[in-house]
């Protein structure tokens, strides 16, 4: 057996209690993603269902605690009153449980019949005492069950806040709960002269630094506080245990209705407080926070929205075309079996859709990657190679330059009749594309058969609450790789505000957004979505720098009032 093999038993199930760490997605471990992966129950925390959730495979039983008491209870069986878990082939399904329910009850019952329970909890199962209860009634029940450690909060929020709890003399440090401390543990840690890591809410911060001096430590003790710690929406303030709360309430922090969310407090003379400028490596990313617009779907803008987080902004993803099938679908159907029967030297494929499109008509003929053998394939950039390597095919000719019709034209060979036995290329495309590419294969001497293989319509709507966003100012930036994504955004959604960065990553996208009226803030140096994502991340951090400079404070595009319109920005 494997070590992440899970025992079957025909009585009980598995369960792994899963650490989801403090918030960043990406702190989750291998071995919790494998869990993830192969569970048929999901019971989760409210705060981390997120986190955790789209690990889970198609199919799974989602049970979260529901932070409001009453709200909907989980299915009951008919007759006895038991948790009923119902799951819903190929989706996950969200069965609300109130936070008073007993979760190792829950665990308990879902467990039954075999199958494998996630439990699974906010930061590391070994530092929560409910876990630990429900541990042990696995045990006493004879459920087998693992523990997979995650991230504690008061371990990766620091580091995320670049406050080394640690520094060459090695410091004592100490972890304190100060929801749960008592007057001997206020006074114990009071008195020593480590780091002190303090577990607390936003609105007791105050209370607890009091707590601290009381005990003994000095009021000019350096201190840091962070919120939502580890994701873009963390925060850090520094201070001393004297001016802490002065500088919550200039900050006009407290008092507030979010008061009671957890904050993790970092105390003490040689916890790098006051370094924190120069280690403060995640909140000074030059994205940091910012809610980017890309007007793509999902499947196109994935790469390009890994790049964005990387960062620290937080890419949303709206579809400004839609892909449907031709009208007259005889010519691709000819056009793929000419692929089969040797009519073609090339294919050259323009875009990801146009590859998917010659996917779908193979497997309607039970055709794969094999189809391609003697063919001699082009991919007009990297998004469409690595669309065709994960159909089984690699490229013979991607742009080594401008990843474009030009650039793809740079590189093609002219036709030879002494090398090229076939003078044809196969061009399946969108209906709307440019004559650029055939008429440049033309001249090198090729016969081009210009197939439609899908079309472009203009997507329907975003929901309400975004469309506001983009009209109202609640986007930092959005990204533009196409006139048609001007177009249609501003069609489907309406003209971003005048506060939003505006970013294009082209002169021709450019003006057409001028044309619609937005202030061009960006223009790549190349046209690439990743040359643009690049431009967008330098203007984040030249605009950072200058906040930083002028001795103001670090704001998004969208924190600020609307100014003076500026000019266009090339990077």
């Amino acid at each position: 057996m494997s070590p992440t093999t899970l025992p079957a038993c025909p009585d009980h199930g598995h369960v792994t209690f899963l650490g989801a760490g403090p918030g960043d997605p990406g702190l989750l471990t291998l071995r919790a993603v494998e869990a993830l992966a192969s569970a048929d129950v999901l019971v989760a925390e409210h705060e981390v269902l997120d986190v955790v959730r789209v690990h889970a495979r198609p199919g799974v039983a989602v049970v979260h605690t529901d932070p409001d008491p009453t709200g909907p209870s989980v299915d009951r069986h008919p007759g006895t009153g038991a948790p009923q878990l119902t799951v819903v082939d190929g989706t996950s399904t969200p069965v609300g449980v109130p936070a008073e329910r007993d979760a190792a009850h829950l665990v308990m019952e879902a467990a039954r019949g075999g199958r494998r329970v996630v439990r699974a909890v906010s930061g590391d199962p070994g530092l929560d005492a409910y876990a630990a209860e429900e541990m042990l009634a696995c045990a006493a029940a004879g459920v087998p069950f693992e523990v997979v450690p995650g991230v504690a909060a008061a371990v990766g929020v620091p580091a995320y806040a670049g406050v080394p709890l640690r520094d060459a003399d090695g410091a004592d440090v100490r972890f304190v709960d100060a929801r749960t401390a008592s007057d001997r543990c206020w006074t114990e840690v009071g008195a020593s002269d480590g780091t002190v890591v303090v577990s607390t809410t936003l609105d007791s911060v105050a209370a607890a630094a009091g707590e601290l001096v009381a005990a003994g430590r000095k009021p000019d003790t350096p201190l840091t506080v962070t919120v939502a710690g580890t994701t873009t929406r963390q925060r850090t303030w520094t201070a001393t245990l004297g001016t802490i709360a002065q500088t919550l309430k200039q900050a006009k922090v407290l008092p507030s209705p979010e008061g009671g969310r957890p904050v993790i407090a970092v105390v003490g003379e040689r916890s790098a407080a006051a370094r924190r400028d120069q280690l403060s490596w995640f909140e000074s990313k030059p994205l940091f926070g910012w809610k980017v617009l890309v007007p793509r779907t999902k499947e196109q803008a994935a790469s390009l929205s890994d790049q964005l987080r990387s960062y620290g902004a937080v890419p949303h993803e709206v579809p400004t075309i839609a892909v449907e099938p031709p009208r007259t679908p005889q010519q691709m159907e000819r056009a793929v079996k000419g692929l089969v029967t040797g009519r073609y030297e090339w294919i050259a494929f323009t875009s990801v859709n146009a590859v998917k499109a010659v996917r779908e008509k193979f497997e309607e003929y039970g055709l794969d990657a094999r189809a391609f053998a003697g063919i001699k394939v082009a991919a007009v950039g990297e998004q469409t190679a690595k669309a065709l390597i994960a159909f089984g095919v690699k490229p013979d000719l991607v742009p080594s330059g401008e990843q474009s019709a030009a650039g793809l034209l740079e590189d093609w060979p002219p036709y030879d009749p002494v090398f090229d036995p076939i003078d044809r290329v196969f061009l399946p495309r969108a209906d709307i594309a440019t004559e650029t590419l055939v008429a440049g294969l033309i001249e090198l001497g090729w016969e081009v058969d210009d197939v439609t293989a899908y079309r472009t319509v203009r997507a329907s709507p975003p929901p309400a609450e975004t469309r506001e966003a983009i009209k109202g100012g609640g986007f930092d930036a959005v990204l533009f790789t196409s006139s048609s994504t001007v177009r249609n955004l501003v069609g489907i959604a309406g003209k971003p505000h005048n506060v939003t960065v505006i970013a294009c990553i082209g002169p021709a996208t450019a003006k057409t957004a001028e044309e619609h009226g937005l202030r061009v803030d960006v223009m790549a140096p190349e046209p690439s979505v990743h040359k643009l994502a690049e431009a967008l991340a330098d203007f984040g951090m030249r605009r950072r720098t200058a906040a930083l400079e002028a001795g103001d404070p670090v704001t998004r595009p969208s924190e600020r009032r609307p100014g003076a319109r500026r000019r266009r920005t090339t990077t």
